[in-house]
């Protein structure tokens, strides 16, 4: 089987000489107007305008691609975004580059979408994911690509967006000469914001911060450098030792978040960064200590997003993963809209050092929400976990309880025990059978029911004078037996013997119950045969 590379090499070609333009164009936008002393308001809302752009393009993309196909929505934006790149050499009026920002953002969306669907059709199923990593790597190549070439540009005249014009209108060829088959156009992926919110409130949070990290350094940490008194090639160096970062830790985040809950891992990631940003906006730092700090900032801050993404397709069933992804983009679109925004009002406000503090609020606010939402999720686990019922049931390790206990237990059903345990009518109607079977046993009968009524007060035990059978203690087994009419008048000397064990001390109840239980039966044997005298 030919290597991804190899398969999609027109592909990925244009991939690295589009991101080269697109990382070459951020960087000299945000030096030249550093050079030049506008407002770092400015700076950020160029950046703003272009993340905002993406937004917009997600849109537009798929209706483009609908109508015309992929290779001419590909041409077309690729026009546009030529042309857009070129123009902030014809004006210095900040409100057009706004504009020509926004537009930018757009084509850059609509090149990405023709790409990525492309790839996602194409690639053979046991390929897919090395064909997303190649397209990752060649991403970030792209992106570290573009910082080193400025470097050869120290004066930031006009060639760096000759070169970027350049780079927009090759990016054509090799995806106009490709043999491969056009893929199919796909439709919008749906969005859930809300829904996957409240299922996973983490991950979005995440990236949604990440969103405003990462969209603020990209257009403003090369005006911090140069705040620092860098030059030119050393802004570059600065921008591409972070960016290299993040792509070289990628695969090892990956393989330690499939160790460490990524909830986890997450909340350690973001108090080690916001400690990091907190040290890099308070501490002096320059040369080789900055770039050292820069590449950790790189390592823990271009690793969110990845983790973010991927513990919130752990918790999310296959079927809605698509929806999920089009949600993850959106808020991370929205996130890097706005970071840019709010980090160059605080530089404005408080120094150029403070893009680092903003990020150091950003660590903080995201640590405390992921600690709150994760002993949320918690506790709610442990609520359920107390309200279900428990099959472990209190008891001694003696028999001290009946069959008829499981009518007490709360574990069964009510209605069950209705069903299956109470036999009233059969009862009944075996007491009404026996009453008319013999109507001269009603005063024997009272008198015996008597008998039992005393002794269920001292005892406890049960005992039933009629014709039901006779219920034996847990201590003592005792074969039922039936109790039929007296015939005569109870013998005084078993009445004086019975109250005599009533008032004297009991034993335990299992065996006064026995014994009761066996004086009954002799006095009930003595009445058949009939009177005995002392």
């Amino acid at each position: 089987m030919a290597s991804p590379f190899r398969s999609f090499s027109s592909l990925f070609s244009s991939t690295l000489i589009m991101v080269l333009g697109s990382g070459l164009l951020t960087t000299y936008l945000a030096l030249s107007l550093s050079r030049d002393g506008v407002e770092q308001l400015w700076i950020g809302g160029m950046m703003s305008a272009y993340y905002f752009g993406l937004v917009v393009g997600s849109k537009v993309g798929h209706k483009l691609i609908a109508r015309v196909g992929h290779i001419r929505t590909f041409v077309a934006s690729a026009g546009i975004v030529t042309a857009s790149a070129l123009c902030h050499a014809l004006t210095d009026v900040l409100s057009i580059w706004l504009i020509l920002r926004l537009i930018v953002g757009t084509g850059m969306m609509c090149m990405y979408m023709v790409l990525e669907s492309w790839l996602n059709e194409q690639a053979d199923s046991s390929q897919r994911g090395s064909v997303f990593a190649g397209y990752m790597i060649v991403s970030y190549m792209g992106m570290v690509a573009g910082q080193t070439v400025l470097s050869f540009f120290p004066e930031l005249g006009l060639q760096p967006l000759l070169l970027i014009g350049i780079c927009y209108a090759l990016c054509i060829v090799p995806i106009a000469l490709t043999r491969r088959i056009h893929p199919q156009p796909m439709h919008p992926a749906p969005l859930k914001i809300l829904p996957f919110w409240r299922k996973v409130p983490q991950s979005l949070t995440t990236i949604l911060i990440a969103g405003g990290i990462s969209g603020s350094f990209y257009g403003l940490a090369p005006a911090f450098a140069a705040s620092n008194g860098m030059g030119t090639a050393e802004v570059a160096s600065f921008m591409s030792a972070t960016i290299l970062a993040g792509l070289l830790a990628q695969w090892p985040m990956g393989k330690l978040s499939d160790r460490i809950p990524r909830s986890r891992l997450l909340r350690f990631n973001s108090a080690l960064l916001g400690i990091l940003v907190l040290a890099i906006a308070l501490l002096p730092l320059k040369g080789i200590a900055l770039l050292v700090a820069t590449f950790c900032f790189g390592i823990l801050a271009f690793t969110l997003y990845p983790l973010a993404t991927a513990l919130a397709n752990q918790n999310i069933e296959q079927p809605e993963r698509v929806a999920l992804s089009a949600t993850i983009l959106l808020t991370f679109g929205i996130g890097a809209t706005l970071g840019p925004l709010v980090a160059s009002f605080i530089m404005q406000m408080l120094g150029n050092a403070m893009l680092y503090g903003y990020m150091a609020i950003c660590c903080l606010i995201l640590f405390l929400r992921l600690t709150q939402v994760n002993y949320n999720q918690k506790m709610a686990k442990r609520l359920l976990a107390q309200q279900q019922p428990s099959d472990y049931q209190l008891a001694s390790g003696d028999l001290v309880s009946s069959p008829l206990a499981a009518a007490l237990d709360p574990r069964v059903d009510e209605q069950l025990v209705k069903e299956q345990m109470l036999d009233e009518p059969a009862a009944s109607n075996s007491s009404q059978h026996t009453a008319e079977a013999d109507p001269q046993c009603d005063t024997q009968t009272e008198h015996v029911a008597a008998d039992n009524l005393a002794t269920n007060s001292t005892t406890g035990a049960t005992i039933e004078a009629t014709t039901t059978p006779l219920a034996a203690s847990d201590s003592a087994d005792v074969e039922p037996v039936e109790i039929q009419p007296m015939a005569a008048t109870p013998d005084p000397a078993a009445e004086e013997q019975h109250r005599k064990d009533t008032t004297a001390a009991p034993g335990t109840a299992n065996q006064a119950a026995a014994q009761d239980s066996q004086s009954l039966l002799e006095r009930a044997a003595a009445q058949r045969k009939g009177p005995t005298t002392e």
